[in-house]
């Protein structure tokens, strides 16, 4: 399978949709954008690795893990997102020590936030572009910016609202079944819909 770089469009959120955010990937020799809903504490960690002039007081875990990596001669050579299912994508981290490629599993807000801070590149296979990439129309009339930030908020909108409309449906489940869910959706690595219910039952 051919491998299509991306490079990061920018991210954009929602305040009505109970802080939802969302990553906005773009097919570096194409058209395409790709989507992914993403937490509020990597979608910072991301815009502050996007704004070079923004340096936190102290380091963010994606910092530390830059920080612990250079230490001991550790790189992050690219990142790749390698699998889509049921709307979760998965990601890969290859790093190399010592002349030694190892790939980790990493979720792919992680794998991002740390493509950023090791300048490394990010790829998609073209199956999962094919599948879950999406063609934006643009009006010539607006400047690059202002295309950029229409952009960004129209493709989310669809992405942001089955992102709510997920968690309303919670919304009607006992503790007894949100605490079971949980725990199915920690069990498959859905860490993204476990947020979303440990958020319910927070409210709780």
């Amino acid at each position: 399978m051919s491998l299509v770089r991306l490079n990061i469009k920018g991210i954009s959120y929602s305040q009505t949709q109970n802080g939802a955010y969302a990553l906005i990937l773009n097919e570096v020799d194409g058209d395409r954008k790709l989507p992914i809903v993403i937490g509020a504490f990597e979608a910072q960690s991301i815009a502050i690795a996007l704004e070079k002039e923004i340096r936190p007081p102290r380091p963010l875990t994606h910092d530390l893990f830059k920080n612990f990596a250079d230490r001991f001669d550790i790189v992050v050579k690219q990142v790749i997102i390698h699998k889509l299912v049921d709307g979760v994508f998965y990601s890969s981290l290859i790093c190399e020590r010592d002349q030694i490629e190892e790939i980790i599993d990493a979720r792919t807000s992680d794998a991002i936030a740390l493509a950023l801070r090791f300048q490394a590149p990010i790829f998609t296979y073209k199956n999962i572009l094919d599948k879950a990439g999406i063609y934006l129309k643009v009006n010539p009339k607006k400047d690059e910016d202002e295309q950029d930030s229409i952009l960004v908020d129209d493709l989310i909108a669809e992405e942001i609202e089955a992102a709510a409309i997920e968690q309303e449906g919670y919304k009607d489940k006992s503790l007894e079944e949100l605490h079971s869910l949980l725990e199915e959706a920690v069990n498959n690595e859905d860490y993204e819909k476990a947020a979303k219910i440990r958020d319910e039952i927070s409210k709780r």
